[in-house]
């Protein structure tokens, strides 16, 4: 099993809220849909940790609840606050959409015109008046 998400901790091999951090992550996300950084978010709720953290907070579907993680968060919660990071990356350009390949055809096979004239000695090609 991989790390356990804050606001759980393992208790007799299941997986159990823990109260004061459940907490801290719902204020967490209303700090964040009132329109608050996710800086001044996590500063409000009382976690310490770096930006990046808080956003994969935000993005974590276990709060949603699974077979293994009770849920902490409301699913309408969750969805406002994914769409409003979205929003919000847009906003500020940091949407990457990757460029469409453009796919180039080489060819396989060439075809060779014929010479319509043949000449053995070079001097009796048809003289051509030079400009």
């Amino acid at each position: 099993m991989s790390h356990t998400p804050f606001g759980y901790h393992i208790k007799n091999g299941k997986a159990v809220i823990d109260i004061q951090a459940a907490e801290q992550i719902k204020t967490l996300f209303e700090s964040y849909l009132s329109g608050d950084s996710l800086a001044t978010a996590a500063k409000k709720a009382g976690i310490k940790a770096f930006h990046a953290g808080i956003g994969r907070m935000l993005r974590n579907m276990r709060y949603l609840g699974d077979d293994y993680y009770p849920a902490i968060i409301d699913s309408d919660t969750f969805t406002a606050a994914e769409a409003e990071r979205i929003r919000r990356a847009e906003k500020l350009g940091r949407i990457y959409e990757p460029n469409e390949e453009t796919t180039v055809v080489y060819p396989i096979a060439f075809h060779v015109i014929e010479g319509r004239e043949e000449f053995d000695d070079p001097s009796h090609r048809r003289n051509t008046p030079t400009v």
